[in-house]
């Protein structure tokens, strides 16, 4: 076991998977700048900087995972991630589809997400939703040091384009990563605190918020499972269902605006498939629907704090028995 933060999470994850794989590039805004390391081992046919031009960027490497290549672009901060949309989402999203699967589009993007660095909101703006909803994308955000490596390396070990979101908040928070190969399969949520009578299930920095939430809820008697969904696309499903089957109750924690955000696609497979088992409404804590503030004091207030998310447990331990509607109901 060793202790980075997700920074150098990601570095070991380039670092491995390209001694493993030939065809693996990196390339990005400042990536040979950022990480020196590489360049040396690696040199600079494989590691390079970039124009500031993210369409440029994605149209490169769209190109160079449809010529055999699997490259690992860098373009820094998601809100930027407009200019590249056509190669994205309308090229690498789609292309494997349009040849009846005779390409491969093996690509991933990552991007920076996310309040912390107070940088203001055209450089803050979390998007992951956007890319959950375009066909052929998969989507990871981690919110660990020991995720982000596991999952970065099986991003680049998939044949299917990536969007790996990278919490700033997080950036430089060091944990405990394994040594050696450590692989985490996209689409498989983790438990991170196990717990009976209400499920709080989020991803990148809300998972930390969750964990100080169900610490406050123990105070008051109240066991909370935490679930950490890890990738929004695929979405482990499962993981999700037998924790709200158990508990009966739901909280959907994330910093992006709730409007068609992944918490209500969420709320959406637990009313479809465990309604049922619900002993209360189900409950989203998100963002609002405004831009980011650069004030320190008014980001804070932007993202979801573990008061709001235990008050939010509190109610639903409170509110009344959810009910199967009947025709006189609906009438």
């Amino acid at each position: 076991m060793q202790t980075m933060s997700l920074y150098e999470a990601v570095g070991a994850a380039l670092t491995e998977e390209m001694r493993r794989d030939p065809t693996v590039i990196t390339f990005g805004e400042g990536v040979a700048t950022k990480r020196p390391d590489l360049v040396t081992e690696f040199g600079a046919l494989r590691v390079r900087n970039t124009p500031l031009s993210e369409a440029i960027i994605a149209g490169t490497a769209a190109g160079a995972a449809a010529s055999g290549l699997r490259p690992v672009a860098d373009l820094l901060f998601a809100p930027f991630l407009t200019y590249a949309m056509d190669a994205l989402v309308n090229s690498a999203g789609k292309l494997r589809y349009m040849s009846g699967g005779q390409f491969r589009f093996p690509l991933v993007t990552l991007a920076m997400t996310g309040g912390g660095w107070c940088v203001g909101a055209q450089h803050n703006h979390n998007v992951e939703a956007w890319f959950v909803h375009s066909p052929g994308l998969k989507v990871v955000m981690p919110s660990d040091a020991a995720d982000c490596k596991g999952l970065l390396k099986a991003a680049i070990r998939d044949d299917n384009p990536v969007m790996f979101f990278l919490d700033i908040g997080l950036l430089y928070e060091r944990g405990p990563v394994p040594a050696g190969e450590h692989l985490v399969p996209l689409g498989s949520a983790r438990v991170v605190q196990a717990g009976e009578q209400v499920s709080l299930v989020s991803y990148g920095k809300g998972v930390r918020a969750c964990v100080s939430a169900a610490e406050l809820l123990a105070e008051q008697g109240v066991s909370a499972e935490v679930i950490d969904l890890r990738s929004l696309k695929p979405l482990d499903e499962r993981t999700l269902l037998q924790s709200v089957s158990k508990t009966g109750r739901l909280v959907v924690v994330h910093e992006a605006s709730r409007l068609c955000g992944v918490g209500a696609e969420i709320a959406a497979i637990v009313a479809e498939h465990a309604y049922d088992r619900l002993k209360a409404p189900i409950r989203r804590i998100t963002g609002p629907d405004a831009p980011a503030a650069a004030s320190y004091v008014l980001e804070q207030a932007y993202m979801p704090q573990p008061a709001a998310i235990a008050l939010a447990a509190q109610q639903l331990m409170a509110a009344p028995a959810a009910r199967t509607l009947d025709k006189e109901t609906v009438l």
